[in-house]
């Protein structure tokens, strides 16, 4: 009892740490049983060397990776993050499978008036299955949305940044 509960907090504290909604945390847990087809967890966080950090495209601080487990056995990860739209900012949750591939990408606050669209599953599927491997250009093999501009071009940059990282990760042993 006493694992669920720390697991609970620390998850509040996580979605608290990105100034999210209360009811956010539960969309994330949604979204991982889900995903991962799995309905108890737990999940640490992944630590990345401080010395990496600034090295990295994507946005790393000291809670926002977090490898997720099953009975022991490693899931895959969650990355969980901000992006800019015009003129505020989305967060968004991305989930992979152990080998780093995108099971899922979720616009879990957007607050903006436009541009909303990006967070309609249709538009969000075509990032599953991206690798390390992959480049995402806007446009090419990312998908435009009339009146999204800067928001999908920002979405796409983000995952694309987090890809790379990934790869950068990966290339250093780190996952």
């Amino acid at each position: 009892m006493s694992f669920k509960f720390f697991s609970f907090l620390g998850l509040i504290f996580l979605c608290m740490s990105f100034a999210l909604h209360n009811d956010l945390n539960k969309t994330i847990d949604k979204e991982i049983k889900e995903t991962y087809d799995i309905e108890n967890y737990s999940y640490s966080i992944k630590q990345i060397p401080q010395e990496m950090i600034e090295e990295l495209p994507a946005k790393f601080d000291d809670n926002n990776l977090l490898e997720i487990k099953a009975e022991n056995q490693l899931m895959g990860y969650a990355y969980i993050s901000k992006a800019p739209s015009k003129t505020d900012e989305f967060d968004y949750l991305i989930l992979l499978d152990q080998n780093l591939t995108v099971l899922k990408a979720k616009v879990l606050v957007y607050r903006e008036d436009y541009g909303g669209e990006i967070g309609s599953k249709r538009w969000l599927k075509q990032f599953i299955g991206k690798t390390q491997d992959d480049e995402l250009k806007y446009r090419e093999n990312i998908v435009a949305i009339s009146g999204a501009t800067i928001s999908v071009r920002s979405m796409t940059n983000a995952v694309n940044d987090l890809l790379q990282s990934l790869k950068i990760l990966h290339s250093k042993h780190i996952l």
